[in-house]
């Protein structure tokens, strides 16, 4: 049996709700073999994730918060020369207070100097997950910190953050870290929205950050001149680029200073942490995190699961705090039940508490059932 479960957030990891279930398992089939596989869709947990998939270590170091404080974030190096960068960690919304949010005043900065510790450590390939950023900045922090100097009209370096955007004149790429062009940068992008425009970067995720009605037009418009100075200077067109609104415009560029590729972020996290394999002979699959709804068909980690078992025939069950699934919501997202874990009505905080002891006791239900089907 694969046991593959993503974070319940605000009462385990990945890694621990997968242990809990397999606990559950074992006490109801002690002889049956329990492959545990974390996984995450690419936005808040991919690290921990694949870190506890992959027999990895979390590697901590100082690097500047959105608003270039100096703070310690983590990275994930995994075996195989591959690192895990989370832009959340070093440039993420939580990072900040109510106040201090400001897409035009912030920078993912911390997110290239991750990206650069990781290729310190020899890092050969590296998976950035885009969830949760704070920032607005069309990745310039991200290039600045690896080497990259954007300039204004009169040849003045520019900090990479929001407000710059509009005043870029020419982008100066010949101070590059030199490792990144033969760097794997895989980028997990579960989003289609372009750069600018109505559906860009600015007009769809600046408010959620901080900005107002003025300071999104402005990042719009900065955004667009700053796709034209990109593509005149690094030959790399971003402007209709699928994706490259994500993260504040850091998924465009990722892909324009680093050469990144933009991918699902759960099918390739899944991939990374090692569930295909996992999948071969076995008989039953336990995927699930906190809450099962309408959104987990687009690009959460269960369905992706979901769809992985059932391609190689192996059928899979969702178990999870909430269940907001209709019968028919659960056959498409290609499950053949759910059920939610909790055993007793019970406020909210009580509910996570008991999430480990209620993954466990469902564990073993399910497990019960499966063994006498078997039978």
């Amino acid at each position: 049996m694969v046991v593959a479960l993503a974070a319940f957030k605000g009462a385990l990891s990945a890694g621990d709700a997968c242990r809990a279930v397999a606990a559950g398992v074992r006490l109801a089939l002690p002889a049956v073999e329990t492959r545990v596989v974390p996984v995450a869709d690419g936005g808040e947990g991919t690290l921990d994730a694949l870190v506890a998939a992959r027999g990895g270590r979390c590697r901590g170091g100082l690097v500047h918060d959105p608003l270039g404080r100096l703070i310690e974030a983590h990275i994930g190096e995994l075996p195989g020369h591959t690192a895990v960068v989370e832009l959340a960690h070093a440039s993420g919304y939580e990072r900040l207070e109510d106040g201090e949010r400001d897409p035009e005043v912030t920078s993912t900065r911390g997110t290239g100097e991750q990206i650069r510790a990781a290729l310190d450590l020899g890092a050969t390939t590296v998976i950035v997950g885009l969830g949760g950023s704070a920032t607005t900045d069309g990745g310039m922090g991200i290039a600045e910190a690896l080497g990259a100097r954007f300039l204004d009209a009169r040849g003045v370096e520019l900090p990479g953050v929001g407000a710059s955007l509009g005043r870029v004149a020419r982008i100066d790429t010949s101070g590059l870290d030199a490792r990144v062009a033969s760097a794997r940068i895989l980028v997990a992008c579960d989003v289609n929205n372009p750069l600018f425009g109505p559906r860009g970067a600015a007009h769809v995720f600046a408010p959620q950050k901080g900005a107002d009605a003025s300071g999104v037009a402005r990042l719009d418009a900065g955004l667009r001149r700053f796709a034209g100075v990109v593509a005149r200077d690094t030959g790399v067109d971003v402007a209709a680029l699928p994706g490259g609104g994500a993260a504040g415009g850091a998924a465009a560029g990722l892909v324009a200073f680093l050469g990144a590729t933009l991918t699902p972020g759960a099918p390739m996290v899944l991939e990374a942490a090692g569930l295909p394999a996992a999948l071969d002979g076995a008989g039953l699959c336990v995927t699930g995190e906190g809450r099962l709804d309408a959104q987990t068909a687009h690009g959460k980690a269960p369905a992706a699961v979901a769809r992985a078992a059932g391609d190689r025939g192996v059928p899979a069950v969702g178990v999870c705090g909430q269940l907001d699934l209709t019968p028919r919501g659960v056959r498409d997202v290609g499950l053949v039940a759910a059920f939610p874990v909790n055993r007793v009505l019970a406020p909210l905080p009580d509910a996570l508490e008991l999430t480990e002891t209620n993954l466990a006791c469902m564990g073993a239900a399910v497990a019960g059932l499966w063994g006498a089907g078997r039978a």
